[in-house]
């Protein structure tokens, strides 16, 4: 049973705020395609405001700033956070599956992933003052030399609608655990999840100003947030497109920047695998969260001797699985976010066929289905390297195929793309997928697995897939500044310049 939608407005300084403007945009659910609600929509003038609380919560006159707070009082709130997130799951999972299409249970899996990250980036903060002030090993015994890590500042966070909920608390986690005040802009495609925890946090007591949440339009409300002189630091997951306008706006101040972009991660698949066991694992690598991942292995790369029989393997787990509203008992694959995702989708397919690939499975809505942006799980064969299905991001569950000879030519394969974030090898040979792994040009590598995420490993890519890592240890340090403090201990002058009573 769906959950009514709840009226939000701007979290802003610990308290809801109307937009200036008081505009809003309609909430449409993706499997019906009817509007269910609105969203509050923040323009120049509430980032004003949002900034300004941020300022404030930053740092306090009377000392009781949340940059300064201890990391045990930080936590404390932090885990707060991940207690109301496990009260609320059921609640949100559905918020979640009805804004943004994913299947349920996914959604409910991602709640447990959000509170896990709030628990974890809790601890990280107690741990952060017992690792103030480490010494440094100097070759001069008359000083001595100590670094502190200092939260950043204001940092404005810029977050995608395919996980609403976990990628902002994947950059709101560790921002807030460093000390740093925030500003959190989700996907106005998604911003459901995002908005009740505001309300969490309003519920916990978080100090007011701490986390603003700002739904909007990226050109009304993003834009002014990645440009504003007074934040301090900017971290964005998207599009590579949109990644280069936030990084130009944020280099007209020389701010620092952490992106998390595209990605058209490869698949490669020996000849030595358990055919069902690789099938699987490459069905769920491109159809996961309805395709809608950046680190998706949208290009199956297969050895030639097994691609027939691999492919048929394919097919038959494909057709498998459960197209459906997200709600429904076993849904597998939901409906992409919107309608303008849908026909760009769509398009890419339509696109390789004229090009002259064959859709060896897929490629339109499912029969059963008359509404809803649905698009049935895609596999497109007869692939050329020229063509825009190999070289560009889908974001969207269409696997492209080419077949292989070598180990060799393999890693050519894999490593012909413009991006670099996720990647996979599967093989029975676990020294060739040593050698694979360290072959492939990108931040992630999965051996015998393809999506597997954990908060406690790094996330990120290299080429134009962004730069910067998220998660475990990496995560929290995007929000720490490195200071160095030097004490000359000697009772001795320095001697270098002649002393003046000596003249």
């Amino acid at each position: 049973m769906a959950v009514a939608m709840p009226t939000r407005m701007l979290f802003i300084d610990g308290e809801w705020k109307e937009p200036v403007l008081k505009k809003r945009i309609p909430i449409i659910n993706p499997a019906t395609e009817g509007v269910i609600g609105d969203i509050p929509a923040a323009t120049a003038e509430d980032v004003e405001l949002a900034v300004d609380a941020a300022r404030r919560a930053f740092v306090r006159n009377k000392g009781e700033d949340w940059a300064s707070a201890p990391g045990a009082v930080r936590a404390k709130y932090l885990r707060a956070i991940a207690a109301k997130i496990t009260e609320r799951k059921p609640q949100l999972a559905k918020l979640e599956a009805m804004d943004c299409g994913k299947p349920l249970e996914e959604a409910a899996w991602d709640m447990d992933d959000v509170a896990g990250c709030f628990e974890y980036y809790a601890d990280l903060a107690e741990g952060l003052d017992a690792k103030q002030n480490t010494p440094i090993s100097l070759p001069m015994d008359t000083f001595k030399s100590y670094v502190r890590k200092e939260p950043i500042g204001v940092v404005g966070l810029i977050t995608p609608w395919n996980y609403p909920l976990l990628m902002a608390t994947w950059k709101v986690a560790p921002a807030l655990a460093a000390g740093c005040a925030a500003i959190l802009k989700p996907s106005e495609l998604a911003s459901v999840t995002c908005l009740e925890l505001a309300d969490i946090c309003q519920e916990v007591g978080l100090p007011a100003g701490v986390l603003n949440i700002l739904t909007g339009l990226g050109p009304e409300a993003g834009a002014p947030l990645a440009s504003h002189p007074h934040v301090d630091k900017i971290a964005f997951t998207g599009s590579s497109a949109t990644g280069s306008k936030v990084m130009a706006a944020a280099a007209q101040l020389l701010k620092p920047v952490s992106l998390e972009l595209g990605g058209k991660s490869p698949i490669v698949v020996f000849e030595d695998v358990d055919l069902d066991k690789a099938a699987e694992w490459t069905a769920f690598g491109c159809f996961w969260t309805n395709g809608q991942i950046c680190s998706a292995t949208s290009r199956l790369i297969v050895h030639e001797s097994i691609a027939a029989e691999f492919l048929d393997r394919l097919v038959k787990w494909s057709k498998n699985i459960k197209i459906s509203d997200p709600l429904e008992d076993g849904c597998r694959l939901g409906p992409i976010v919107s309608a303008g995702q849908y026909e760009k989708i769509l398009k890419f397919i339509a696109t390789a066929k004229s090009e002259g690939a064959t859709i060896l499975f897929g490629g339109d809505r499912p029969k059963h289905l008359r509404k809803g942006f649905f698009i049935e799980p895609t596999i497109i064969t007869d692939v050329d390297r020229s063509m825009q299905i190999w070289r560009e991001e889908v974001f969207g569950p269409v696997l492209c195929v080419k077949t292989f000879s070598t180990e060799e030519e393999a890693i050519e394969l894999a490593n012909d793309t413009q991006y670099g974030l996720g990647s996979a090898v599967l093989s029975n040979d676990l020294e060739r997928c040593e050698r694979i792994s360290r072959a492939f040009q990108a931040g992630i590598v999965w051996i015998n697995c393809a999506q597997p995420t954990f908060t406690q490993a790094p996330w990120g890519g290299s080429k134009r897939s962004g730069f910067g890592r998220e998660l475990g240890e990496w995560g929290l340090e995007n929000y720490l500044s490195v200071k160095q403090v030097t004490r000359y201990i000697s009772n001795d002058p320095w001697g270098w310049y002649q002393s003046p009573s000596r003249l």
